[in-house]
């Protein structure tokens, strides 16, 4: 464990008979960045940041604790949840194995200090808020829920199941802004274009912001008003690929684009359908089956979760390209930098997962 002076100025959380103490997973991520800059300047909790690496960008955003910890490892897991009382979860897609048994971990050695978790997932496939048949497609006869789909719900439900039922808030997000452009940075900057399946419907797509505004809120605010809750968290509006590409194309001519990504400022951005056939050859079919539900029209809608969590409409993607969040980057310089870039053309991530088992 490393603690010392947080790289911002930031409050240290007041003194108390019980420190209220968050572990941040994902803390370098698009979401956990935005948490810990949040919780870290409120002043509320004592922040710490789980990462694999030395922590330095943790500490920055004002992490009081940085601490190894690793999913592939349970080595570091005691270690880590030492004196936690509250947890931010968040795990890429393809450790669900390794993310069910840490939920398992909590269980069975931190079921009575465990105070509140919150948990980063999607919806679609839940069975505790609604009656989703895991063996029936929402668009397609004979055909089940997507893989994926399935275990954003059971990385919910392992929690349920490890008995934090009372304590666990579950914010369902949609597809991440600027996340379908990840693979496709190398065309854009160099013929100004980027493909995608999706053709033309429309997804409510979600800013990472968004998703950390909306967790330390419900952090702060507690288990007794956030406990058994799920939020739905989607963003202001729903896009087609080519409404985001003309998003994309308004905000690279801005003179923020200038600053912060002066290679690609002022480049028209156009779209290029992309045959769904190729994109499963790019990707593999876990992931190629997950994005049929983004062209028949199930992430489309928005919802008010967000407002209703924080008084105000969610941000719109040109807000998201073009305005600072709380660790102090906009959408764009998040976009052209290596934050979320999962996915390599050729490379089947989730080859073998259809073999975990709840």
């Amino acid at each position: 464990l490393v603690t010392g002076a947080a790289g911002r100025d930031t409050p240290s959380p007041a003194t108390s008979s019980e420190v209220r103490r968050v572990l941040v997973t994902g803390a370098a991520g698009r979401v956990g960045k935005e948490v810990v800059a949040r919780l870290a300047k409120a002043g509320d909790f004592v922040v710490r940041a789980a990462t694999r690496g030395d922590g330095a960008y943790a500490r920055s955003l004002g992490a009081h604790e940085v601490v190894q910890w690793d999913l592939e490892d349970a080595s570091t897991w005691g270690p880590a949840m030492e004196g936690v009382t509250h947890l931010f979860s968040s795990t890429q897609d393809k450790y669900i194995a390794q993310h069910m048994d840490f939920a398992k971990f909590c269980g069975e050695h931190h079921a009575g200090s465990l105070q509140h978790i919150v948990r980063v997932c999607t919806f679609g496939a839940e069975t505790n808020t609604a009656a989703y048949d895991d063996a029936t497609h929402v668009s397609r006869s004979g055909a089940a829920i997507p893989l994926m789909l399935q275990h954003y719900w059971w990385s919910e439900e392992c929690f349920l199941r490890a008995g934090f039922g009372d304590r666990l808030t579950s914010l369902r997000g949609n597809f991440f802004m600027n996340h379908l452009l990840k693979n496709e940075l190398g065309r854009i900057r160099e013929e100004g274009a980027f493909a995608s399946p999706l053709g033309d419907t429309k997804n409510s797509f979600v800013a990472c912001n968004d998703m950390g505004e909306a967790a330390a809120v419900v952090l702060a605010e507690g288990a007794a008003r956030h406990g058994d809750k799920a939020y739905d968290i989607c963003g202001a509006a729903p896009q087609s690929m080519a409404e985001v590409a003309a998003t994309l194309t308004e905000a690279l001519a801005t003179p923020l684009a200038r600053e912060v990504v002066p290679d690609v400022a002022g480049k028209a951005v156009r779209y290029e359908p992309q045959d769904a056939a190729q994109f499963e050859a790019d990707f593999g079919a876990t992931r190629a089956e997950f994005f049929e539900y983004l062209r028949n029209g199930f992430y489309s809608r928005s919802s008010p979760c967000f407002y209703n969590l924080t008084g105000h409409r969610p941000l719109s993607y040109y807000e998201y390209l073009t305005t600072e969040g709380a660790a102090g980057d906009t959408g764009l310089a998040e976009l052209f930098s290596d934050q979320g870039a999962l996915y390599t053309k050729g490379q089947d991530l989730f080859k073998g997962l259809q073999d975990v088992k709840r």
